[in-house]
């Protein structure tokens, strides 16, 4: 990032209101309007948090092997995976919205395919919507299989055959 652009969002975020709280530029967030790679910002956010969460149901003390293995289930790849077993159940809307983020322009990096990251990059995009529409539930039921799908794959990756 640029440190006049970095100077800028520090100096506008620090900015009280005439009551002293925070001053917001922005009084409501239209996600539709939203560039897709903001979007995919905060499902990665959402993602990742609730995979932590889920993690703390099997360990609760190492926090290297909590951050190792959280970080490999909200890889690129496997956020790929989640996609294609979710697609099926995702309303025309949530595809539109997924199609936006795969279609952002981005750099993909050396972890991943093209594919998989242009994937990931709609799913991400997917849950921010649905974050920021605030419809929690379905946010929930999507992030859930999702979970559900990449703890299954990586079982079967795993099984000694």
């Amino acid at each position: 990032m640029k440190f006049d652009h970095f100077k800028f969002l520090v100096d506008s975020v620090l900015q009280p209101d005439e009551l002293g709280a925070v001053k917001q530029k922005y009084k409501e967030i239209r996600v539709d309007a939203l560039n897709p790679l903001v979007l995919a910002y905060i499902g990665d956010a959402y993602f990742n948090l609730y995979v932590r969460g889920r993690l703390l149901a099997h360990e609760q003390n190492k926090v290297q092997v909590l951050h190792s293995f959280g970080a490999q289930i909200v890889s690129a790849s496997w956020q790929s995976v989640a996609y294609h077993g979710i697609e099926e159940l995702l309303t025309e809307e949530e595809k539109a919205v997924f199609r936006r983020g795969r279609n952002a322009k981005s750099h993909v990096p050396k972890s991943a395919t093209v594919a998989e990251y242009r994937a990931s990059t709609g799913f991400e995009s997917l849950l921010g919507a649905l974050y920021l529409e605030e419809k929690y539930e379905r946010l929930q039921e999507l992030v859930e299989k999702s979970f559900s799908i990449i703890s299954q794959a990586m079982m079967n990756k795993t099984k000694v055959k």
